[in-house]
Parts: C-alpha cells; sequence; structure tokens
C-alpha cells in the first residue's frame, strides 16, 4: 500500500492538475514532479522549485523566483536550474498554470535536446 503524500506534496499536485497526469516521486530527501513522462518540479525542505532553462529563467528571476541550490558535505556548493514561483502562484491552480506550462516547456526542451539525430545511435 503507497504512504500517503506529504500535505505539501499534495497540495503541488492539486497545483499541477490542469497541466494533465500529474505524479509526485520521494527522492534524495525531497519529491519530484511529473506531467506524463516530463520531470517538470521539485520540493525541497517544503519549498516548490520548477523546472527552468535558458529561454525561461529570467521570467522566474523577474517575476522574485530564487534557484535551487544546494551544498555539499564538503563545503561546495551547486545551484541547479529550478526556480521558485511567485506566491500567489501557490495559491490556485489558475496561478500556477503559466508557471507549470514554462517548466514543462523546458522539460521539453531539455528532452528533445538529448535525443539523438536521426540515423545515429544513442549510447547504451
Amino acid at each position: 500500500m503507497a504512504r500517503p503524500l506529504p500535505e505539501f506534496v499534495e497540495h503541488a499536485c492539486e497545483l499541477f492538475a490542469p497541466l494533465g497526469a500529474i505524479r509526485a516521486k520521494a527522492m534524495f530527501g525531497g519529491w519530484g514532479f511529473y506531467c506524463d513522462d516530463l520531470f517538470f518540479a521539485i520540493v525541497a525542505l517544503e519549498t516548490l522549485y520548477l523546472k527552468a532553462d535558458a529561454e525561461s529563467a529570467d521570467s522566474f528571476r523577474q517575476a522574485g523566483g530564487e534557484p535551487f541550490c544546494f551544498t555539499y558535505k564538503d563545503g561546495r556548493s551547486e545551484t541547479m536550474n529550478y526556480w521558485t514561483v511567485p506566491e500567489e502562484a501557490l495559491e490556485s491552480p489558475a496561478e500556477m498554470l503559466p508557471w507549470g506550462r514554462l517548466a514543462l516547456a523546458a522539460a521539453l526542451r531539455g528532452r528533445n535536446a538529448k535525443k539523438p539525430a536521426p540515423g545515429k545511435k544513442s549510447k547504451p
């Protein structure tokens, strides 16, 4: 039997529902979110971050978003291209929809960039 989702993760799933079939998966002490087969969001330390890329990161930045950063045990830190959303986006699916669409578009661009060119084999 599957364990219940934490309240914040369940809320995020509800916010993302208009995007399509949403699935949350526990990972690395946080949660990852998929819409159909696209990985597009994470929850880390009770904060929701949506996927961005070179084309969309500025939209998150201009809205006051912060990138996801973490620190390794050895003191090194890394910033990933996942960004927070405006507070109002956390209040309703309608407010989240444009941000979710930006994240899905970034995820799709990232997936398409990884596909081998026609006639080339992918690495095993």
